[in-house]
């Protein structure tokens, strides 16, 4: 059904990327063109008509060559007909003179002074002139050669012109077309190579890890590149490792609680025995197992009562810390005990509380707490080492610290501390203690931080509010 769903949820070719991308690069382009089409048509235009003001200049000067200024009517119209006007004028400093005409010739319908126009003045024209096609007659007036001061005018038919001009644009057009083409197929197999591929690589990595999270072989994704691209996908993967790394934890934990919830049930019958059992012992004859007694029975019932828990909300979520005010060196002392029964197995054990010190929090959560820290703690100490417990005021708050004299915790256990299942320094070890004792402390609105590790020891911090 994922797999329909992301089937279905696919781009059509009209709204995909590559052919959006195609759209865009042939608008792109052919706006680029027409912005260096329309310039070059005006300036073919102001070319072509200088050249004809250039050859009507020649031909003023053979008539004002001539003896009187004058020549035949026979030259003078096969003047006309070779520089292709109706007639041609030259403004002199002391006179104006129509030096070549047709006998008839027509109306002008507009002039256009060459002199000083604008640029845009001259697009417009040039526009102006391919577009009307009534055969209008032109008045052209440009700066005459050889002769300062001096201006020549000249009559033409714009449709020689206007020929010009379409015969050029579409020459100029078919260029840019075929340029157009070219340049927009290399840009888009260039896109197409640099992004429309890569994307796709991502999103099916995005849909093959969406179908399927836990598997370990997806898609490749466009790596080693060094773009954006590139590291998108870097911290892509990244991502899905961790959140496949968070799945399988999810699922472990899962089946873990499955478990605890089925194991809960025959334990806590089991400890119901022994507590009993234990009941009995706290009449016994030998001192040592008369002083003893009383703790094993508030630690059977600590079990009991865990267990209880864990089969009444199908979990071990913990209920609210119910505080009270108590001398923290008492239960120092009382998971000092448990954690050295067999002294001669156990590191020595430090309590370093002052007598009067007090504390207001919940005593069997607190206790937990210190007794996963202990715990840890003599195992990293060791037979020969040293477990040193100590609190004072800090700032509003209580700082217990628990400190062993061991080897310190490995670099791979200190980034995830706090993390089940991965944080353990040990071999075998779960990394739950540490947890359960965080959670704990963050229950009561403490914080429970690792102060210092390396080859002298080990010490947590415990910040308790008072």
């Amino acid at each position: 059904m994922n797999g329909d769903m992301s089937r279905e949820r696919r781009p059509s070719i009209r709204n995909s990327l590559s052919s959006r991308l195609l759209i865009l690069t042939v608008i792109f382009v052919m706006l680029a063109e027409v912005m260096i089409f329309v310039p070059s048509v005006a300036r073919y235009r102001v070319s072509y008509l200088e050249q004809m003001l250039a050859e009507a200049n020649l031909a003023a000067l053979s008539v004002l060559a001539a003896p009187g200024n004058t020549i035949s009517r026979d030259l003078e119209h096969r003047l006309l007909r070779a520089v292709g006007v109706n007639g041609v004028v030259m403004k002199l400093p002391q006179r104006r003179m129509l030096l070549l005409a047709e006998e008839m010739p027509p109306a002008v319908d507009a002039t256009y002074d060459l002199r000083g126009a604008e640029p845009m003045e001259l697009i417009g024209d040039a526009l102006r002139t391919m577009i009307m096609a009534d055969g209008r007659t032109l008045r052209i007036i440009g700066d005459a050669r050889n002769a300062e001061d001096a201006y020549v005018e000249i009559i033409m038919p714009e449709a020689s012109l206007r020929a010009a001009l379409l015969d050029y644009g579409w020459n100029i057009f078919s260029l840019s077309l075929f340029i157009s083409i070219v340049s927009a197929t290399l840009l888009f197999l260039t896109l197409r190579w640099m992004l429309v591929r890569p994307m796709r690589r991502l999103t099916a990595n995005i849909l093959a890890f969406r179908r399927n999270p836990e598997a370990a072989h997806l898609p490749e994704l466009p790596t080693g590149r060094g773009d954006e691209i590139s590291l998108a996908a870097h911290e892509l993967a990244e991502m899905e490792r961790d959140l496949r790394q968070a799945l399988v934890q999810k699922n472990h934990l899962a089946a873990l609680g499955a478990a605890v919830s089925k194991i809960s049930h025959d334990l806590r019958n089991i400890l119901a025995t022994s507590q009993v059992i234990s009941e009995l012992l706290s009449d016994s004859l030998d001192p040592t197992v008369r002083r003893l007694a009383p703790r094993l029975i508030q630690s059977l019932d600590r079990a009991i009562e865990l267990c209880q828990r864990s089969l009444k909300y199908g979990s071990a979520d913990e209920p609210p810390p119910r505080p009270t005010r108590f001398r923290l060196r008492s239960l120092v002392a009382e998971v000092g005990d448990t954690l050295t029964l067999d002294a001669s197995q156990s590191p020595a054990w430090k309590n370093l509380v002052a007598d009067e010190l007090e504390v207001h929090a919940d005593r069997d959560q607190l206790y937990r707490v210190l007794m996963n820290l202990g715990r840890n703690a003599a195992e990293a100490a060791g037979e020969e080492g040293e477990v040193r417990v100590s609190a004072n005021e800090h700032d509003g708050h209580i700082a217990i610290r628990v400190s062993d004299n061991g080897s310190g915790v490995p670099e791979k256990a200190r980034e995830n501390l706090f993390r089940p299942f991965v944080g353990s320094a040990r071999e075998g070890g779960t990394g739950l203690g540490l947890t359960i004792a965080r959670d704990l402390v963050q229950a009561h609105g403490g914080t429970l931080e690792l102060e210092r590790t390396g080859p002298s020891g080990t010490c947590f911090r415990i910040l308790l509010p008072l």
